[in-house]
């Protein structure tokens, strides 16, 4: 396009003598009106004109023309060379990969001779046929290290016929020693942290003056030595709570060896078998300020609490990795909590207009129990409250929903999740029970639009947690929501004494959620069942009411006749796909039946319900379940937890023993 231009400019300036000579046969005409003998004159001169300029014009354009040609073949030839001598390594190649031409640096960087029908694919693995899949208009990126180097390769595309043949050219930048300089910078970050000792008074109150003493020097020994192996600075701002820093650089040993100061301070003894010391660890990294990773820090530790202690957190932006927590943890048998807690729900219920009571999606018994109980302190606080129920998904709570519907101080209780969000208001109390995540709950939009929430749920909570309730009471030491909603009764309004059939509803989902009390129970699990015994709770009649049909109690037969042990220790099998009914809930029956098996550590079961795979899973006290559904997006309590996949029962159950496998070869389980 440029040459055509300046060969335009060219040829005007050399048609400006032709473009005289009409000028000048108009001259001539007008000089034959005056003098014919000088327009004879003026003619023969006009003539001479012309064929001098014609001849001129003619053999100039060739002269120009062959000029203009040795002139762009010299600039393509240095063009050309100062390609091929440029310092940048740079190829082209066609989009099947073919390297139609390449300079000396880039043959320098391969450090071979290159045909020209070599594929670009095949020279560098990381650059892909996906990658050169891009707009003309568009630049392409990509990184890989070849031959000990690190590259950053920038990709252009050209076209040069209109049938959308492209050639690509490539342009490799060695930035071997940036990418050594940005290591080195991340390496010499500072990384912000939070140790704290688990349920230091409570974990401690058994020893005498000279063990507890003994006992906190060597857990401070532990901790000193882990931490000056990371060359850090720690300050201990409690007796159970630490601030330390260290550089970026060793936060690979620390996962590399799996948070080991865990069990370097779990390991700790004195005398006294029983007694456990766990530590938490949050950790802050990679923030704008320092003042954000201490926010990073403290956001990290409060969800190493909240899920159980024994283990570390580490929070970089909006990412977070758990370390440890596998261990099953030993249950703190302390009411201190529980009563503080009583006293905050009670000031906060009687300071609200109204009382929003929600659990989760596909209510189970032990949500509908706590609902309940919530519902009953609302009641004899005299405070007009609703449970948020979709009535289009209780299959699990049939036998005991339909009794309570029944009963004349429940007309008018429940309310659909979809009515719920036209009649809030600003003073409106918003109580989540048994779920801790937003998206699970019965209404996901009423936790957007609610500021006053609270949070009693015994599941170990997970980065989506509900953010910033105004009280939050997560015990994952506890059996089911349904034992902690229990325990308040005793402390508010003077005690509240349940009826039969809301002692029954309680009891239920205590009963469920423990297996029949075989499984995550405590002395409080049973202080809690005593107390709803007083109400005349019957156990022959909760038992009737959730006896099964034949159909579903020859498909769990089915289902567990079927199962299969994986790795030794782990049983699997899935629920007949003619089943109908409350499939998951079935599969949570056959996964307790499974763990009666000996050398059984965990039972999975998969089930297919409404175009997605539901598996249950449960242990007895040796294997962390919930930290195996973790990583299949589920999450739960350590000896009972649950993942939903879209996906095929068989690809779902090649998912949970790739997830299996993995783990246990890299230790995280046995």
């Amino acid at each position: 396009m440029s040459s055509r231009k300046i060969t335009g400019v060219i040829k005007k300036h050399m048609l400006w003598s032709l473009l005289l000579i009409p000028f000048l046969l108009i001259m001539t005409l007008h000089l034959f009106t005056v003098s014919f003998t000088a327009g004879i004159i003026a003619a023969i001169y006009v003539l001479i004109y012309s064929i001098v300029s014609f001849a001129s014009y003619h053999f100039r354009e060739k002269s120009v023309v062959n000029s203009l040609i040795n002139f762009a073949m010299s600039w393509d030839g240095i063009n050309s060379s100062l390609l091929t001598r440029l310092s940048l390594p740079c190829a082209y190649f066609d989009t099947s990969g073919k390297i139609v031409w390449y300079n000396d640096s880039f043959s320098n960087v391969t450090g071979e001779n290159i045909d020209t029908s070599d594929s670009i694919y095949d020279l560098f693995s990381d650059i892909t046929p996906d990658i050169t899949e891009f707009a003309d208009t568009d630049e392409q990126e990509c990184f890989f290290i070849y031959n000990d180097c690190f590259y950053r390769a920038v990709l252009n595309k050209i076209n040069y016929t209109e049938d959308d043949n492209s050639i690509i050219v490539l342009y490799l930048y060695d930035e071997t020693l940036l990418n050594e300089y940005r290591t080195k910078i991340e390496d010499e970050d500072i990384v912000m942290g939070l140790l704290y000792i688990d349920d230091y008074e409570e974990t401690l109150k058994d020893c005498d003056d000279l063990q507890r003493s003994l006992l906190a020097a060597l857990i401070e020994r532990q901790i000193s030595k882990n931490l000056q192996m990371l060359d850090g600075v720690y300050r201990k701002m409690e007796k159970d709570r630490y601030f330390f820093i260290f550089r970026h650089k060793y936060i690979n040993i620390l996962k590399e060896n799996k948070f080991s100061i865990l069990s370097d301070v779990r390991n700790v003894k004195v005398g006294v078998e029983d007694i456990h010391v766990t530590i938490s660890i949050g950790l802050g990294i990679h923030a704008d300020s320092y003042t954000k990773r201490y926010d990073y820090a403290r956001a990290a530790i409060d969800l190493a609490v909240g899920r159980g202690g024994d283990q570390a957190v580490i929070k970089d932006g909006d990412a977070i990795s758990y370390y440890g927590g596998n261990n099953l943890q030993k249950d703190i048998n302390t009411k201190v909590r529980a009563r503080v807690k009583a006293n905050a729900l009670n000031e906060l219920m009687l300071a609200a207009d109204q009382i929003y009571i929600m659990g989760h999606k596909g209510a189970d018994v032990d949500s509908f129990g706590a609902s309940i109980g919530i519902h009953m302190i609302a009641r004899s606080l005299k405070r007009n409250s609703k449970i948020i129920l979709s009535k289009n998904d209780t299959e699990s709570i049939k036998p005991i929903l339909n009794e309570v519907l029944a009963n004349p101080l429940y007309n008018g209780i429940f309310i659909e999740p979809e009515d719920s969000l036209h009649t809030i208001t600003t003073g409106t109390l918003l109580i989540v029970v048994d779920v801790n995540k937003p998206a699970l709950t019965e209404c996901p939009d009423l936790i957007k639009a609610t500021k006053n929430i609270v949070v009693i749920d015994h599941h170990r909570q997970s980065e989506d947690k509900i953010q910033n309730p105004v009280l939050s009471y997560i015990e994952p030491f506890a059996s089911s929501a349904s034992e902690m909603i229990t325990e308040f009764f005793q402390y508010i309004n003077n005690g509240i004494i349940p009826n039969s059939l809301e002692a029954d509803t309680l009891y239920s989902g205590i009963m469920i959620d423990t297996n029949n009390f075989t499984v995550q129970t405590s002395p409080r699990t049973f202080e809690a069942v005593t107390y709803l015994r007083r109400s005349s709770t019957d156990i022959a009649r909760i038992r009737k009411r959730f006896r099964c049909e034949p159909e579903e109690y020859m498909a769990r037969a089915q289902a567990i006749s079927s199962a299969t042990v994986f790795a030794d220790h782990y049983a699997i099998t899935a629920i007949p796909s003619h089943t109908t009914g409350n499939v998951p809930v079935i599969g949570a029956k056959v996964a307790n039946s499974l763990l009666e098996m000996n050398n059984i550590r965990a039972s999975f079961v998969l089930s297919e319900y409404k175009s997605r795979v539901h598996i249950s899973a449960r242990s007895i006290d040796d294997t962390n379940v919930q930290i195996i559904m973790e990583k299949l997006g589920g999450g739960g309590h350590s000896t009972v937890s649950a993942a939903q996949l879209d996906t095929t029962i068989e690809d779902a159950e090649a998912q949970l023993k790739e997830v299996l496998t993995t783990m246990i070869n890299e230790g995280e389980l046995k």
